[in-house]
């Protein structure tokens, strides 16, 4: 069998992307979603995380990669934010990947075979669009941790990453106008939506053995967005 690794998210869009080709890839990929057929498990559900891995997670390792790909998505203006909403946004784009990797981590050491982790942010972190800052904070956050993480634990063989993708046509941009698609694809240099299978082969190559001088980085597959 493959190198395990574990990725959140994975029924659907970009998940499912990663998930088969990461498997074309050799790795054998468990999924953990609301909905996945490898383990269910809802991520605002932050304190159940512990019980999560030593119950289920642990007996399906060891594990040699983490990709954090699940997140929800709270858009609106900032002053129409609702602090209930807001803390669920941050518990499953932020509290919930940190417990994971710090399990992920731990699980990475007992195994002495190092790792590869690599966190899907948003170019929303870069370049603004109106109705984001608080989805962007949360990934923001994310990229701040995933970076200093590399520093931690590079020594011992485990590499940190994040992936930024840009605008891309799945589930989570699916309420958006045929207007607001158009202004946002005006901010690329290919004037088109960012494919999915791209921002999967990144995540591939940065899981891989093919990547190993790199951490610590932010990779953007954003069509060139300006």
């Amino acid at each position: 069998m493959g190198k395990k690794v574990l990725l959140t998210g994975d029924s659907r869009g970009l998940g499912l992307a990663i998930k088969d080709k990461l498997k074309k890839n050799g790795f054998e990929v468990i999924g953990l979603s609301r909905s996945s057929k490898d383990i269910q498990f809802d991520l605002k559900n932050v304190e159940k995380i512990k019980d999560l891995y030593f119950n289920k997670i642990k007996a399906l390792g060891p594990f040699y990669g983490f990709v954090n790909n699940a997140a929800f998505a709270y858009d609106d203006l900032a002053t129409n934010m609702n602090l209930n909403k807001l803390k669920h946004m941050f518990d499953i784009n932020v509290f919930s990947s940190m417990m994971l990797t710090k399990y992920l981590i731990r699980d990475m050491l007992l195994s002495r075979i190092g790792g590869s982790i690599v966190h899907i942010s948003s170019i929303s972190v870069y370049t603004g669009y109106k109705g984001l800052s608080m989805y962007a904070a949360t990934k923001g956050a994310v990229e701040s941790f995933s970076k200093n993480i590399s520093r931690e634990w590079g020594s011992l063989g485990i590499r940190s990453n994040i992936i930024c993708p840009g605008f891309m046509d799945t589930e989570m941009s699916g309420n958006l106008s045929q207007e607001q698609r158009s202004k946002i694809f005006k901010r690329n240099s290919f004037l088109k939506e960012i494919e999915v299978e791209d921002v999967a082969d990144a995540v591939t190559y940065l899981i891989s053995e093919k990547s190993k001088g790199i951490t610590g980085q932010v990779i953007n597959v954003d069509n060139g967005t300006l």
